[in-house]
């Protein structure tokens, strides 16, 4: 009996190991195969430059952010097509035209959007954009000027809205965490207006109460999204307009270090 008894609990504890061996194996397995995250880009300084018609001066020089070295920089230049030149910077960035600029409608051809960017720009404090206004040096003007940290251009979309009360962008699609930046740039010849992202979405800057001699309204807004997946956002404002709409997602560059999908949820 006393036999007979050893040999059962030793089976027991034998079953018992090997349940908890492969327990183990199976937890190391699901840990080897988990997809690994990249960290999400970040919104870093930012600034906006904003002259009213008559007001403006050539050359027009940005306030100054402190950016960090290798950032993406990203900047709208809104107002005479005539005063688009691409920019230049205190660091000595070559800056490139992102997409063909936008002329905007309802009776406002001489005006559009352009949009310029630096991959891996150099960078430090006091960092300062210079445009050249050749066509109309005291000229409204708006510049967004934008840093982002951590990421490079994943997805764009481009579009211009009829007039509403609300107005939605293009998609973007993403493959994994990623700053989303909107831009906002209303056609309507009105000097206050309002301008409100939704979608998760949160006003940056803007410049929406314009002076008496008239300007370039602007808005920008960012969010951050931790997953795969395909965004858009609606802006609400009073009143009706149409508008130029940029979306653009931004995703870590390849070869960025991976997040350990238990860093990344603990973030």
């Amino acid at each position: 009996m006393h036999m007979s008894r050893l040999r059962a609990l030793a089976s027991r504890m034998l079953t018992a190991s090997a349940r908890c061996l492969l327990a183990f194996l199976a937890l190391g397995c699901f840990t080897m195969i988990a997809s690994p995250l990249h960290a999400a880009p970040v919104l870093g300084a930012h600034t906006l430059l904003a002259h009213g018609e008559g007001l403006g001066v050539s050359p027009t020089v940005t306030d100054p952010i402190d950016t960090q070295p290798g950032s993406t920089l990203l900047l709208m230049n809104g107002g005479y097509a005539s005063n688009a030149d691409t920019p230049s910077d205190n660091y000595g960035n070559r800056f490139k035209s992102l997409q063909r600029a936008v002329a905007f409608g309802n009776g406002y051809d001489r005006f559009n959007v352009s949009s310029y960017i630096v991959i891996g720009a150099k960078g430090g404090q006091g960092h300062r954009l210079t445009f050249a206004k050749r066509g109309e040096p005291k000229g409204e003007i708006s510049v967004p000027f934008i840093e982002i940290r951590g990421g490079v251009v994943k997805d764009i979309a481009q579009t211009y809205a009829e007039p509403g009360l609300q107005v939605t962008s293009g998609k973007v699609t993403t493959t994994g965490p990623a700053l989303l930046l909107a831009f906002w740039w209303g056609d309507g010849g009105v000097k206050r207006m309002t301008a409100e992202p939704g979608d998760g979405f949160a006003i940056v800057d803007s410049f929406l109460k314009l002076p008496d001699e008239s300007g370039v309204q602007c808005a920008v807004a960012s969010r951050s999204v931790d997953a795969a997946g395909t965004y858009s956002v609606t802006w609400t404002g009073a009143p009706v307009q149409g508008a130029i709409l940029w979306l653009i997602a931004f995703q870590a560059p390849p070869g960025t270090p991976d997040v350990p999908p238990s860093v990344a949820r603990a973030h």
